[in-house]
Protein backbone atom coordinates (compact mmCIF):
# COMPACT_ATOMS: atom_id res chain seq x y z
CA UNK A 1 0.00 0.00 0.00
CA UNK A 2 1.43 3.39 -1.02
CA UNK A 3 1.77 5.82 1.88
CA UNK A 4 0.55 9.41 1.72
CA UNK A 5 3.38 11.81 2.57
CA UNK A 6 2.20 14.95 4.40
CA UNK A 7 4.78 17.73 4.21
CA UNK A 8 6.45 19.01 7.40
CA UNK A 9 4.64 21.59 9.53
CA UNK A 10 6.55 24.05 11.70
CA UNK A 11 9.35 26.55 11.39
CA UNK A 12 12.06 26.99 8.79
CA UNK A 13 15.62 25.76 9.10
CA UNK A 14 17.36 22.62 10.27
CA UNK A 15 18.66 19.54 8.45
CA UNK A 16 16.23 17.21 6.69
CA UNK A 17 15.62 13.74 8.17
CA UNK A 18 13.31 10.89 7.17
CA UNK A 19 12.50 7.70 9.11
CA UNK A 20 10.69 6.26 6.07
CA UNK A 21 7.30 4.63 5.68
CA UNK A 22 8.14 0.92 5.68
CA UNK A 23 6.41 0.22 9.01
CA UNK A 24 3.12 -1.14 10.31
CA UNK A 25 2.72 1.61 12.88
CA UNK A 26 4.23 3.74 15.65
CA UNK A 27 4.60 2.11 19.09
CA UNK A 28 6.45 4.69 21.24
CA UNK A 29 7.38 8.36 21.07
CA UNK A 30 10.15 10.13 23.03
CA UNK A 31 10.07 13.94 23.32
CA UNK A 32 12.44 16.21 25.24
CA UNK A 33 11.65 19.86 25.75
CA UNK A 34 14.00 22.71 26.60
CA UNK A 35 13.98 26.47 27.06
CA UNK A 36 13.77 27.15 23.30
CA UNK A 37 11.20 24.45 22.56
CA UNK A 38 11.39 20.75 21.60
CA UNK A 39 15.03 19.68 21.77
CA UNK A 40 14.64 16.28 20.14
CA UNK A 41 12.18 13.60 19.14
CA UNK A 42 12.62 9.85 18.65
CA UNK A 43 10.17 7.19 17.45
CA UNK A 44 9.85 3.43 17.86
CA UNK A 45 8.07 1.58 15.05
CA UNK A 46 6.61 -1.90 14.52
CA UNK A 47 7.77 -3.91 11.49
CA UNK A 48 7.17 -7.63 10.85
CA UNK A 49 6.52 -8.18 14.56
CA UNK A 50 9.77 -6.48 15.60
CA UNK A 51 10.35 -3.11 17.29
CA UNK A 52 12.54 -0.74 15.26
CA UNK A 53 14.06 2.12 17.29
CA UNK A 54 14.59 5.20 15.14
CA UNK A 55 17.36 7.76 15.55
CA UNK A 56 17.24 10.95 17.63
CA UNK A 57 16.19 14.04 15.66
CA UNK A 58 17.56 17.18 17.30
CA UNK A 59 20.18 17.40 20.04
CA UNK A 60 19.96 15.89 23.51
CA UNK A 61 20.42 18.58 26.16
CA UNK A 62 19.26 19.43 29.63
CA UNK A 63 15.57 18.84 30.05
CA UNK A 64 12.91 16.25 30.78
CA UNK A 65 12.10 13.45 28.34
CA UNK A 66 8.43 12.50 28.05
CA UNK A 67 7.22 9.28 26.44
CA UNK A 68 3.94 8.16 24.92
CA UNK A 69 3.17 4.48 24.33
CA UNK A 70 0.85 3.15 21.61
CA UNK A 71 -0.29 -0.43 22.27
CA UNK A 72 0.03 -1.97 18.82
CA UNK A 73 -1.14 -5.43 19.97
CA UNK A 74 -4.46 -3.92 21.18
CA UNK A 75 -5.17 -2.41 17.74
CA UNK A 76 -4.25 1.09 18.88
CA UNK A 77 -2.84 3.35 16.19
CA UNK A 78 -1.71 6.96 15.85
CA UNK A 79 -4.29 9.12 14.05
CA UNK A 80 -2.90 12.66 14.28
CA UNK A 81 -0.40 15.08 15.79
CA UNK A 82 -0.94 18.69 16.78
CA UNK A 83 1.36 21.32 18.23
CA UNK A 84 2.75 24.84 18.15
CA UNK A 85 5.86 26.37 16.62
CA UNK A 86 7.61 29.72 17.04
CA UNK A 87 7.80 31.64 13.75
CA UNK A 88 10.72 33.79 14.93
CA UNK A 89 13.00 30.95 16.12
CA UNK A 90 11.64 28.29 13.75
CA UNK A 91 11.44 25.76 16.60
CA UNK A 92 8.49 23.54 17.51
CA UNK A 93 7.28 24.53 20.99
CA UNK A 94 4.95 21.64 21.83
CA UNK A 95 3.41 18.41 20.55
CA UNK A 96 0.32 16.35 21.34
CA UNK A 97 -0.32 12.85 19.91
CA UNK A 98 -3.82 11.44 19.31
CA UNK A 99 -4.64 7.75 18.80
CA UNK A 100 -7.93 5.95 18.19
CA UNK A 101 -8.05 5.26 21.96
CA UNK A 102 -6.39 8.13 23.83
CA UNK A 103 -4.66 11.53 23.67
CA UNK A 104 -1.24 12.35 25.11
CA UNK A 105 -0.52 15.26 27.41
CA UNK A 106 0.69 18.43 25.70
CA UNK A 107 4.48 18.05 25.61
CA UNK A 108 5.83 21.61 25.85
CA UNK A 109 4.01 24.93 25.85
CA UNK A 110 1.00 26.14 23.83
CA UNK A 111 2.81 29.19 22.49
CA UNK A 112 3.27 30.28 18.89
CA UNK A 113 1.44 29.17 15.76
CA UNK A 114 -0.73 26.07 15.90
CA UNK A 115 -0.40 23.21 13.37
CA UNK A 116 -1.75 19.70 12.89
CA UNK A 117 -0.91 16.53 10.95
CA UNK A 118 -3.99 14.47 10.07
CA UNK A 119 -5.60 12.61 7.17
CA UNK A 120 -9.15 11.35 7.53
CA UNK A 121 -9.53 7.59 7.52
CA UNK A 122 -5.74 7.10 7.71
CA UNK A 123 -3.15 6.32 10.40
CA UNK A 124 0.46 7.46 10.84
CA UNK A 125 3.15 4.85 10.15
CA UNK A 126 6.26 7.04 9.86
CA UNK A 127 7.71 10.52 10.32
CA UNK A 128 10.06 12.95 8.60
CA UNK A 129 11.02 16.58 9.11
CA UNK A 130 13.82 19.02 9.83
CA UNK A 131 15.99 19.33 12.96
CA UNK A 132 19.34 20.63 14.13
CA UNK A 133 19.84 21.91 17.67
CA UNK A 134 16.08 21.60 18.12
CA UNK A 135 13.14 20.09 16.27
CA UNK A 136 12.19 22.60 13.56
CA UNK A 137 9.36 20.83 11.75
CA UNK A 138 7.50 17.54 11.61
CA UNK A 139 5.80 15.66 8.78
CA UNK A 140 4.21 12.21 8.60
CA UNK A 141 3.41 9.21 6.41
CA UNK A 142 -0.19 7.94 6.41
CA UNK A 143 -1.84 4.74 5.20
CA UNK A 144 -5.52 3.78 5.17
CA UNK A 145 -6.93 2.28 8.36
CA UNK A 146 -8.17 -1.25 7.51
CA UNK A 147 -11.93 -1.35 6.99
CA UNK A 148 -14.31 -3.74 8.78
CA UNK A 149 -16.84 -5.94 6.99
CA UNK A 150 -20.50 -6.14 8.04
CA UNK A 151 -22.82 -9.12 7.72
CA UNK A 152 -25.12 -9.27 4.69
CA UNK A 153 -28.82 -8.36 4.85
CA UNK A 154 -31.17 -10.27 2.49
CA UNK A 155 -30.89 -13.65 0.83
CA UNK A 156 -27.95 -15.67 2.17
CA UNK A 157 -27.76 -18.61 -0.25
CA UNK A 158 -29.25 -17.67 -3.61
CA UNK A 159 -27.32 -16.01 -6.41
CA UNK A 160 -23.56 -15.63 -6.46
CA UNK A 161 -21.41 -13.57 -4.09
CA UNK A 162 -19.96 -10.16 -5.00
CA UNK A 163 -17.38 -8.19 -3.03
CA UNK A 164 -15.99 -4.76 -3.93
CA UNK A 165 -13.63 -4.70 -0.93
CA UNK A 166 -13.10 -1.77 1.43
CA UNK A 167 -9.97 -0.11 0.08
CA UNK A 168 -11.49 2.92 -1.61
CA UNK A 169 -11.30 6.50 -0.31
CA UNK A 170 -15.06 7.00 -0.61
CA UNK A 171 -17.98 6.92 -3.03
CA UNK A 172 -18.77 9.54 -5.64
CA UNK A 173 -22.04 8.20 -7.01
CA UNK A 174 -24.57 5.41 -6.50
CA UNK A 175 -26.91 4.02 -9.20
CA UNK A 176 -29.87 1.76 -8.36
CA UNK A 177 -32.30 0.16 -10.85
CA UNK A 178 -35.81 -0.84 -9.68
CA UNK A 179 -38.28 -2.64 -11.95
CA UNK A 180 -41.40 -1.98 -9.85
CA UNK A 181 -40.94 -5.21 -7.89
CA UNK A 182 -37.27 -5.67 -6.95
CA UNK A 183 -33.87 -3.99 -6.94
CA UNK A 184 -32.41 -5.43 -10.16
CA UNK A 185 -29.09 -3.62 -10.56
CA UNK A 186 -26.62 -1.53 -8.49
CA UNK A 187 -23.58 0.42 -9.61
CA UNK A 188 -21.03 2.33 -7.53
CA UNK A 189 -18.47 4.95 -8.57
CA UNK A 190 -15.62 4.53 -6.07
CA UNK A 191 -12.86 7.09 -5.50
CA UNK A 192 -9.51 5.28 -5.39
CA UNK A 193 -6.50 7.61 -5.10
CA UNK A 194 -8.42 10.36 -6.88
CA UNK A 195 -9.55 8.17 -9.78
CA UNK A 196 -13.07 6.84 -10.39
CA UNK A 197 -13.41 3.04 -10.50
CA UNK A 198 -16.86 1.65 -11.31
CA UNK A 199 -18.36 -1.63 -10.01
CA UNK A 200 -21.78 -2.92 -11.07
CA UNK A 201 -23.91 -5.96 -10.30
CA UNK A 202 -27.24 -7.42 -11.48
CA UNK A 203 -29.43 -6.99 -14.54
CA UNK A 204 -30.15 -3.44 -15.66
CA UNK A 205 -33.90 -3.69 -16.26
CA UNK A 206 -36.26 -1.02 -14.93
CA UNK A 207 -35.86 2.62 -13.89
CA UNK A 208 -32.39 3.76 -12.84
CA UNK A 209 -32.03 6.21 -9.93
CA UNK A 210 -28.84 8.19 -9.21
CA UNK A 211 -27.50 9.63 -5.94
CA UNK A 212 -24.37 11.80 -6.17
CA UNK A 213 -21.95 12.30 -3.25
CA UNK A 214 -19.77 15.41 -2.88
CA UNK A 215 -16.62 13.41 -2.16
CA UNK A 216 -14.18 14.12 -0.47
CA UNK A 217 -16.29 16.65 1.45
CA UNK A 218 -19.10 14.12 1.89
CA UNK A 219 -19.35 10.39 2.63
CA UNK A 220 -22.11 7.78 2.74
CA UNK A 221 -22.79 6.97 6.40
CA UNK A 222 -25.71 4.53 6.22
CA UNK A 223 -27.77 2.31 3.94
CA UNK A 224 -31.35 1.38 4.82
CA UNK A 225 -33.53 -1.05 2.95
CA UNK A 226 -35.92 -3.96 2.99
CA UNK A 227 -36.10 -7.49 1.55
CA UNK A 228 -38.72 -10.20 1.08
CA UNK A 229 -39.50 -13.37 -0.86
CA UNK A 230 -40.74 -11.93 -4.16
CA UNK A 231 -42.51 -13.31 -7.21
CA UNK A 232 -41.84 -14.02 -10.01
CA UNK A 233 -38.29 -14.60 -8.72
CA UNK A 234 -39.32 -17.05 -6.01
CA UNK A 235 -36.56 -16.06 -3.58
CA UNK A 236 -35.49 -13.32 -1.15
CA UNK A 237 -34.47 -10.15 -2.98
CA UNK A 238 -33.96 -6.51 -2.04
CA UNK A 239 -37.14 -4.44 -2.35
CA UNK A 240 -35.87 -0.96 -1.37
CA UNK A 241 -32.74 1.09 -0.62
CA UNK A 242 -32.05 4.51 0.95
CA UNK A 243 -28.60 6.15 1.31
CA UNK A 244 -27.64 8.82 3.87
CA UNK A 245 -24.51 11.01 3.99
CA UNK A 246 -22.24 12.80 6.45
CA UNK A 247 -23.85 16.11 5.43
CA UNK A 248 -27.28 14.90 6.56
CA UNK A 249 -28.57 14.38 3.01
CA UNK A 250 -30.82 11.43 2.19
CA UNK A 251 -31.49 9.83 -1.18
CA UNK A 252 -35.00 9.19 -2.37
CA UNK A 253 -36.62 5.95 -1.21
CA UNK A 254 -35.72 3.71 -4.14
CA UNK A 255 -38.20 0.84 -4.44
CA UNK A 256 -41.06 -0.32 -2.20
CA UNK A 257 -40.56 -0.91 1.52
CA UNK A 258 -41.81 -4.46 2.06
CA UNK A 259 -40.93 -7.36 4.34
CA UNK A 260 -37.88 -7.19 6.64
CA UNK A 261 -36.27 -3.79 7.16
CA UNK A 262 -32.53 -3.31 7.85
CA UNK A 263 -29.98 -0.56 8.48
CA UNK A 264 -26.22 -0.65 7.84
CA UNK A 265 -24.74 2.09 10.04
CA UNK A 266 -21.85 2.33 12.52
CA UNK A 267 -21.19 5.40 14.67
CA UNK A 268 -17.90 7.10 13.90
CA UNK A 269 -17.55 5.24 10.59
CA UNK A 270 -18.39 5.81 6.94
CA UNK A 271 -19.16 3.27 4.22
CA UNK A 272 -16.32 2.60 1.77
CA UNK A 273 -17.42 -0.57 -0.01
CA UNK A 274 -20.18 -3.11 -0.63
CA UNK A 275 -20.58 -6.88 -0.80
CA UNK A 276 -23.47 -9.34 -0.99
CA UNK A 277 -25.19 -11.81 -3.34
CA UNK A 278 -26.69 -11.25 -6.79
CA UNK A 279 -28.60 -13.22 -9.42
CA UNK A 280 -31.19 -11.74 -11.74
CA UNK A 281 -31.86 -9.32 -8.83
CA UNK A 282 -29.80 -8.02 -5.93
CA UNK A 283 -30.43 -10.69 -3.30
CA UNK A 284 -28.48 -9.18 -0.38
CA UNK A 285 -26.16 -6.34 0.56
CA UNK A 286 -23.44 -5.74 3.15
CA UNK A 287 -20.92 -2.92 3.65
CA UNK A 288 -17.37 -2.09 4.62
CA UNK A 289 -16.87 0.52 7.36
CA UNK A 290 -13.91 2.87 7.74
CA UNK A 291 -13.23 5.23 10.70
CA UNK A 292 -14.16 8.84 10.09
CA UNK A 293 -13.86 12.09 12.03
CA UNK A 294 -15.69 15.13 10.66
CA UNK A 295 -13.01 17.52 9.40
CA UNK A 296 -12.66 20.86 11.11
CA UNK A 297 -14.06 23.74 9.04
CA UNK A 298 -11.31 25.37 6.94
CA UNK A 299 -9.99 28.50 8.61
CA UNK A 300 -9.07 31.78 7.00
CA UNK A 301 -6.59 34.35 8.25
CA UNK A 302 -7.93 37.90 7.92
CA UNK A 303 -5.45 40.73 7.53
CA UNK A 304 -4.42 42.66 10.64
CA UNK A 305 -5.21 46.37 11.18
CA UNK A 306 -3.08 48.98 12.94
CA UNK A 307 0.57 49.99 12.79
CA UNK A 308 3.49 48.09 11.28
CA UNK A 309 5.77 48.16 14.30
CA UNK A 310 6.35 45.53 16.98
CA UNK A 311 6.97 41.79 16.84
CA UNK A 312 4.60 39.41 15.09
CA UNK A 313 2.50 36.97 17.16
CA UNK A 314 -0.14 34.40 16.28
CA UNK A 315 -2.18 32.31 18.72
CA UNK A 316 -3.38 29.99 15.96
CA UNK A 317 -6.80 28.44 15.31
CA UNK A 318 -9.06 26.93 17.99
CA UNK A 319 -12.58 25.58 18.40
CA UNK A 320 -13.82 28.78 20.04
CA UNK A 321 -12.92 31.85 22.10
CA UNK A 322 -14.00 31.73 25.76
CA UNK A 323 -12.61 34.90 27.34
CA UNK A 324 -10.78 38.10 26.37
CA UNK A 325 -8.43 40.13 28.58
CA UNK A 326 -7.67 43.73 27.57
CA UNK A 327 -5.04 45.80 29.36
CA UNK A 328 -5.15 49.57 28.78
CA UNK A 329 -2.23 52.00 28.94
CA UNK A 330 -2.01 55.77 28.95
CA UNK A 331 -2.00 56.10 25.15
CA UNK A 332 -3.48 52.85 23.82
CA UNK A 333 -4.12 49.15 24.36
CA UNK A 334 -1.09 47.89 26.27
CA UNK A 335 -1.70 44.15 26.36
CA UNK A 336 -4.04 41.35 25.24
CA UNK A 337 -4.59 37.77 26.31
CA UNK A 338 -7.18 35.21 25.17
CA UNK A 339 -8.68 31.99 26.53
CA UNK A 340 -9.66 29.36 23.97
CA UNK A 341 -11.18 25.90 23.82
CA UNK A 342 -9.34 23.39 21.65
CA UNK A 343 -10.73 20.42 19.71
CA UNK A 344 -10.36 18.12 22.74
CA UNK A 345 -12.45 20.57 24.86
CA UNK A 346 -9.48 21.70 26.95
CA UNK A 347 -9.14 25.33 28.03
CA UNK A 348 -6.04 26.96 26.54
CA UNK A 349 -4.77 30.24 27.99
CA UNK A 350 -2.92 32.09 25.25
CA UNK A 351 0.34 33.93 25.66
CA UNK A 352 0.29 37.53 26.88
CA UNK A 353 0.87 40.02 24.05
CA UNK A 354 2.22 43.52 24.74
CA UNK A 355 3.16 44.61 28.24
CA UNK A 356 0.78 44.40 31.18
CA UNK A 357 0.43 47.63 33.17
CA UNK A 358 -0.41 48.31 36.82
CA UNK A 359 -4.04 48.79 35.77
CA UNK A 360 -4.28 45.05 35.06
CA UNK A 361 -6.90 43.58 32.74
CA UNK A 362 -10.52 44.23 31.92
CA UNK A 363 -12.36 41.05 30.96
CA UNK A 364 -15.02 40.11 28.42
CA UNK A 365 -16.34 36.58 29.00
CA UNK A 366 -18.48 34.75 26.47
CA UNK A 367 -21.49 32.60 27.29
CA UNK A 368 -19.70 29.62 25.83
CA UNK A 369 -20.55 27.50 23.81
CA UNK A 370 -23.73 29.22 22.58
CA UNK A 371 -21.99 32.61 22.14
CA UNK A 372 -19.17 33.34 19.72
CA UNK A 373 -17.39 36.42 18.35
CA UNK A 374 -18.48 37.58 14.90
CA UNK A 375 -16.46 40.81 14.49
CA UNK A 376 -14.00 43.27 16.02
CA UNK A 377 -14.22 47.04 15.77
CA UNK A 378 -11.34 49.27 16.74
CA UNK A 379 -9.24 52.37 16.24
CA UNK A 380 -5.53 52.95 15.73
CA UNK A 381 -3.39 56.07 15.74
CA UNK A 382 0.15 57.37 15.92
CA UNK A 383 0.84 58.39 19.52
CA UNK A 384 3.66 60.13 21.34
CA UNK A 385 6.32 57.71 22.55
CA UNK A 386 5.49 54.93 20.09
CA UNK A 387 7.60 54.20 17.01
CA UNK A 388 4.56 53.28 14.92
CA UNK A 389 0.78 53.25 15.10
CA UNK A 390 -0.91 51.51 18.04
CA UNK A 391 -4.38 50.16 18.74
CA UNK A 392 -6.26 52.73 20.86
CA UNK A 393 -9.67 51.05 21.17
CA UNK A 394 -11.26 47.60 20.73
CA UNK A 395 -14.87 46.48 20.78
CA UNK A 396 -16.03 42.88 20.30
CA UNK A 397 -19.34 41.84 18.74
CA UNK A 398 -20.89 38.41 19.27
CA UNK A 399 -23.97 36.64 17.94
CA UNK A 400 -25.77 37.90 21.10
CA UNK A 401 -24.34 41.29 22.13
CA UNK A 402 -21.60 43.91 21.86
CA UNK A 403 -18.88 44.44 24.46
CA UNK A 404 -18.21 47.88 25.94
CA UNK A 405 -15.38 49.77 24.21
CA UNK A 406 -11.94 49.11 25.67
CA UNK A 407 -9.85 52.28 25.26
CA UNK A 408 -10.57 55.55 23.43
CA UNK A 409 -11.71 56.18 19.89
CA UNK A 410 -9.24 57.93 17.57
CA UNK A 411 -8.96 59.14 13.99
CA UNK A 412 -8.53 55.83 12.14
CA UNK A 413 -11.19 53.15 12.69
CA UNK A 414 -11.51 49.61 11.36
CA UNK A 415 -13.75 46.56 11.48
CA UNK A 416 -12.67 42.92 11.01
CA UNK A 417 -15.30 40.35 10.07
CA UNK A 418 -16.46 37.95 7.37
CA UNK A 419 -20.15 37.32 6.86
CA UNK A 420 -21.19 33.81 7.92
CA UNK A 421 -17.94 33.23 9.85
CA UNK A 422 -16.92 33.34 13.52
CA UNK A 423 -13.60 34.33 15.08
CA UNK A 424 -11.60 31.42 16.55
CA UNK A 425 -8.13 32.90 16.96
CA UNK A 426 -6.10 36.11 16.97
CA UNK A 427 -2.81 37.35 15.56
CA UNK A 428 -1.08 40.72 15.42
CA UNK A 429 2.00 42.75 16.32
CA UNK A 430 3.06 44.10 19.68
CA UNK A 431 5.83 45.92 21.49
CA UNK A 432 5.20 47.68 24.82
CA UNK A 433 1.76 48.30 23.28
CA UNK A 434 -0.50 46.44 20.84
CA UNK A 435 0.44 47.71 17.40
CA UNK A 436 -1.82 45.55 15.24
CA UNK A 437 -4.58 42.95 15.51
CA UNK A 438 -6.03 40.41 13.08
CA UNK A 439 -8.12 37.24 13.36
CA UNK A 440 -8.64 33.66 12.21
CA UNK A 441 -12.19 32.75 11.20
CA UNK A 442 -14.14 29.57 10.34
CA UNK A 443 -17.64 29.11 8.85
CA UNK A 444 -20.50 29.16 11.35
CA UNK A 445 -22.00 25.68 11.33
CA UNK A 446 -24.43 25.86 14.28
Amino acid sequence: MIALKVEPKGGKGGVQWDDGSDYEGVTKIHVRGGLEGIQFIKFEYKKAGQTIVGPVHGVSGRGMTQTFDIIHLENEYLRSVEGYYDESTGVIQSLRFITNQKTSDLMGFNEGTKFSLAANGKKIIGFHGFAEKNLNSLGAYFIRIPSTKSAMEGGQTTGRSYDDGGDCDGLRKVYVTFDGTAIRHIKFDYDIAGQVEMRQRGVKEGTEYEFEVDHPREYITSVEGSYAVTQPYGCIVLRSLIFKTSKGRTSSNIGTVTGTKFVHESKGNVIVGFHGRVGSCIDSIGVYYSPFSPPSPPSEKLQGHGGDGGDFWDDGVFKNVKKIYVGQGDVGIASLKFEYENETSEMIVGKEHGKKTLLGYEEFELDYPSEYITSIEGCHDNVVGAESGVITMLRFKTNKRTSPPFGLESASSFAIQKEGYKIVGFHGKSSALINQIGVHVVPITE
